[in-house]
């Protein structure tokens, strides 16, 4: 771990961003499924629900860890950032509002674990993504989610409903991550290094790297803020789309 890295603290920096962006959304489902409980099983209710977001994330991260080397892996991961990214941007999260207030402290916990099983991989893939082989640095973006799901989801939707701009800021992170995983899929690395070699680099190779190959900067770079426009953009373009309304 070089904590002189720059690489390494821009690294850091995306995560604590992407868990304050992405960890709100769980938060505020669980707040949303416990409401109609009583005080005491609400805080149960809490902890529970916080346990099982958790969970599934340390579940998705054994998973995801180890299949990121795998060739075209990232260009889907890649895609599914962008997906996630431009309905962010566009503001069709997940209708929160539709999240039934339970009365039964389990049916709330259910409701909250298979709400947070659709979010949880995209939290685990975009600090997968953003921590770049810094296993210290996955680690800590998954532990960080405990206390932003616990403590600070109520203060983080409000503050994001305040100030969209935050949202699509948040969304071009995503976008930017994108291209530069989108770049960084072993099998674009060869194809790149036989069709456009100044495009990429020999590196040491390593458990994250076994084929020691690395995109050029410029590339690399170029790829983050294409990624980041395009998000934005095509956000922009769906959220100005009129929608039909029903006769």
């Amino acid at each position: 771990m070089d904590l002189l890295s720059s690489t390494f603290w821009a690294s850091l920096l995306q995560i604590i961003w992407i868990d304050l962006l992405l960890s709100g959304d769980n938060a505020v489902v669980i707040a949303l499924a416990v409401r109609s409980l009583p005080e005491k099983q609400r805080k149960l209710g809490i902890l529970l629900g916080a346990g099982a977001a958790v969970g599934l994330r340390i579940l998705f991260a054994i998973v995801v860890s180890y299949l990121l080397n795998i060739p075209f892996l990232k260009v889907v991961g890649a895609l599914l950032l962008f997906w996630i990214a431009i309905k962010l941007a566009k503001g069709e999260d997940e209708e929160h509002g539709d999240i039934a207030a339970s009365d039964n402290l389990w049916k709330a916990v259910r409701t909250i674990a298979i709400a947070d099983a659709v979010m949880s991989l995209d939290n685990v893939l975009a600090i997968a993504a953003a921590a770049r082989g810094h296993f210290e640095l996955f680690i800590f973006g998954l532990l960080l989610t405990i206390p932003l799901i616990i403590f600070g989801a109520r203060m983080l939707s409000t503050i994001l409903e305040r100030y969209p701009i935050l949202i699509w800021l948040g969304a071009a992170l995503l976008g930017w991550i994108a291209g530069e995983m989108l770049l960084s899929d072993i099998a674009v690395l060869q194809w790149l290094q036989t069709s456009i070699p100044s495009w990429v680099v020999s590196v040491p190779v390593s458990e994250t790297n076994p084929a020691g190959l690395a995109p050029a900067k410029l590339p690399f770079y170029s790829a983050a803020v294409v990624g980041a426009a395009f998000v934005v953009a095509v956000g922009y373009l769906l959220k100005k789309k009129p929608v039909d309304q029903p006769g």
